[in-house]
């Protein structure tokens, strides 16, 4: 059961990563130092997991429940846990989120059906029904994952706007559409409807841009690694100190710009061994078709953390 009540997604809310051992088992112990490591960050509102970070395309139906019951044992008294619902089956998906909110989940967040791939944006009906199916199953609140449009994945603003109206259980969207002028127009027009939607953002690499914008919360796959700028970043639009966003973003940038450079898939794969060079996880062991990084690249993180003045004594840094 959820240990939050009518939760609603907003603030900063970290994507954490999945440690795995040599063998590419789950590092149980490395995923406890890493949840209690991002759930001291002051001013976070929660945590997500068995997401994109956690390299969930990769994990079992019974290794998603390990991570959400090692997740609830960790922070589950303290902090939302916000669990991923990747499928692309409906039914499949309906089965994830009955899961979640048996393990404690406070909020599901969804990610597209790759079968809407081949022009399910042209009918719109595919994606009512998968998230009927979803909100039938559980009473959590939902958040859904925008893709962009070259992923050929993306509900169109119409096709949202309807989601929004049959399915009241949708409370937020994680916003990828990686078009400012699109994302704008999510950020006026859902957060100003009756029952509004919160916009958080996941345009991690140009974070203070997008939450100038007017978002209310962010969910970021870099907040395993930086979630104490991204507090202070947030803090700091929410307050309109310009001024203070600035110098905090101009801090970050070394960071988010070793991250999401190309190729973008590896971007998580980068903040684990980011996480090595800082001291707060062992080893970067990513799954196939994931590979670990070369030297050279591995440098180039170690050149960013330098640049960016983060903490390697396993303890996040000041992010004034």
């Amino acid at each position: 059961m959820a240990r939050f009540k009518s939760y609603v997604p907003s603030g900063v809310i970290p994507a954490c990563l999945l440690p795995f051992n040599s063998d590419f088992s789950i590092d149980e112990a490395g995923l406890r130092k890493h949840l209690a490591d991002v759930g001291a960050v002051d001013g976070i509102t929660a945590v997500t997991v068995n997401a994109h970070a956690s390299e969930v395309a990769s994990c079992t139906f019974d290794e998603q429940i390990r991570v959400m019951e090692i997740t609830g044992e960790a922070l589950g008294d303290r902090l939302p846990i916000v669990c991923g619902i990747y499928a692309d089956g409906s039914f499949e998906a309906a089965r994830l989120a009955r899961m979640a909110e048996r393990t404690g989940a406070s909020a599901l967040l969804v990610f597209p059906s790759q079968t809407l791939g081949m022009g399910g944006a042209l009918r719109p009906e595919m994606a009512l029904a998968h998230f009927k199916c979803i909100a039938d199953a559980t009473d959590l609140p939902i958040i859904v994952f925008q893709y962009p449009a070259a992923s050929n994945v993306q509900y169109p603003v119409e096709t949202l706007l309807k989601l929004f109206e049959q399915v009241p259980a949708i409370k937020a969207i994680k916003d990828w559409c990686n078009d400012a002028m699109l994302h704008e127009r999510h950020v006026t027009t859902f957060q100003a409807l009756p029952r509004p939607v919160t916009v958080l953002s996941t345009h991690s690499a140009w974070l203070m841009s997008s939450l100038v914008m007017g978002c209310n919360g962010l969910l970021s796959g870099a907040g395993s690694v930086i979630a104490d700028l991204q507090v202070a970043l947030f803090r700091a639009v929410q307050a309109d100190d310009l001024k203070l966003a600035k110098r905090i973003n101009k801090r970050m940038l070394p960071m988010v710009q070793a991250f999401y450079a190309p190729p973008f898939l590896d971007m998580h794969n980068r903040m684990k061994e980011a996480l090595v060079l800082l001291g707060r996880l062992d080893q970067a062991v990513v799954r196939p078709p994931l590979m670990k990084l070369d030297a050279a690249e591995i440098a180039r993180l170690k050149a960013a953390i330098k640049a960016a003045g983060i903490a390697r004594d396993g303890a996040f840094a000041s992010a004034a």
